[in-house]
């Protein structure tokens, strides 16, 4: 074929071209990606520190027994709730009885020959001054009302003793709170002041517990501490976040150099008695309040080989990827230090398919009940 035959086929072969250029350009432009944005807000934050800790019993008291005997009655039950007074011991009392009643007795006849001997004096006092008899025996008659009169304050000191020994028979609760186990059976002899407990009480209603912090929040937690009531939040494992609420009430005076860590203590009300001691829970300090911050979901940042980043959506609705610095965490939320202002518009979710200059359009968040169905 000669070159005149075929120089119809330049046109056709032109416009061929033309129009795959044109489709592959086509191929080339993707479509909008959808993806549901937030805006960045301002809010008043609790700058909350998370910890674990134990409970601790208000006070702990080992009962022992003042006197020693026979252990005659045993007045209740093992993890009895008591209160100040009831009764929980009873060592045999004759012992101490028989005791009260000899002191008793003596007591009786040094002030019967203290009164004797008052009335021999007063008698005398006058003989000696008509010189009836030795002023030296007058002198020696005073000082036996004297020493009389010192055996009388004796034996009522005696008697005094021997009341309480006799009331140290009857054991009973010095606080309210709940009792553990038995130590002791009916029938043993009771030494008193014994190493070995015969119970323990813990009370219960107030409640401690300890907790540790990490020493970097030490200079705020010192000056917080020192201007206002911190609020403390606990919970068992099994128990919804902050079902206990108390307040701060002890900071350790040395940080523990082998942790990092400072001791605190928090009291709790324990009205339900839910809380235990020796129990282990988890701990929320809210430590100050974070004003003004800059906040947006949780879910808009991801962490890359430079740090944390995010994708906000321009006014043309296009996306730039920002560095951020994130301050906070509380929940789905993160208080923003850099990267964004209050207004900006972040993406949070969609953010696998952009890429710097992707273009958007936003659609609507999925709620909780349409997430679970489908």
């Amino acid at each position: 074929m000669n070159c005149r035959g075929a120089s119809w086929l330049a046109p056709l072969m032109c416009a061929a071209l033309l129009a795959g250029c044109e489709g592959h350009q086509g191929a080339m432009q993707q479509p909008p990606v959808p993806v549901v944005v937030a805006e960045a807000t301002t809010k008043t934050l609790p700058f909350e520190v998370n910890s674990f800790g134990n409970v601790e019993a208000y006070r702990t008291i080992s009962i022992r027994s003042q006197v020693g005997g026979i252990l005659s009655r045993i007045q209740f039950t093992e993890g009895q709730l008591v209160k100040q007074g009831d009764p929980l011991l009873l060592i045999d009392p004759a012992p101490y009885q028989a005791a009260l009643a000899q002191a008793r007795a003596i007591l009786a006849r040094d002030q019967a020959t203290a009164a004797n001997m008052a009335e021999s004096v007063k008698r005398y006092a006058q003989l000696a001054q008509k010189d009836y008899i030795a002023a030296q025996d007058h002198a020696n008659m005073l000082a036996q009302l004297k020493s009389n009169d010192a055996t009388v304050r004796a034996d009522e000191a005696n008697v005094e003793t021997a009341q309480l020994n006799l009331q140290y028979c009857h054991i009973t609760a010095p606080i309210n709170g709940r009792l553990g186990a038995r130590l002791v059976d009916e029938g043993n002899v009771i030494k008193a002041n014994s190493d070995n407990p015969l119970a323990v009480i813990n009370q219960i209603q107030p409640i401690y517990v300890s907790f540790t912090v990490s020493e970097q929040h030490l200079p705020e937690l010192l000056r917080q501490f020192g201007n206002r009531e911190l609020a403390v939040r606990a919970n068992a494992p099994e128990e919804a976040p902050g079902t206990h609420v108390g307040r701060l009430t002890f900071v350790d005076n040395a940080v523990d150099t082998s942790t990092g860590t400072i001791l605190l203590k928090a009291e709790f009300a324990n009205e339900d008695a839910s809380l235990w001691p020796g129990e282990f829970v988890k701990v929320v300090l809210v430590l100050k309040e974070l004003e003004n911050a800059v906040v947006i979901p949780s879910q808009a940042i991801e962490t890359g080989q430079k740090g944390d980043y995010l994708f906000a959506v321009k006014p043309d609705s296009t996306v730039e990827v920002r560095t951020v610095t994130v301050i906070y965490r509380l929940g789905n939320e993160a208080v923003i230090g850099s990267g964004v202002q209050p207004g900006d518009k972040i993406v949070i979710d969609g953010q696998l398919r952009l890429r710097p200059g992707s273009q958007v359009v936003e659609k609507p968040p999925v709620s909780a009940a349409e997430a679970n169905a489908s």
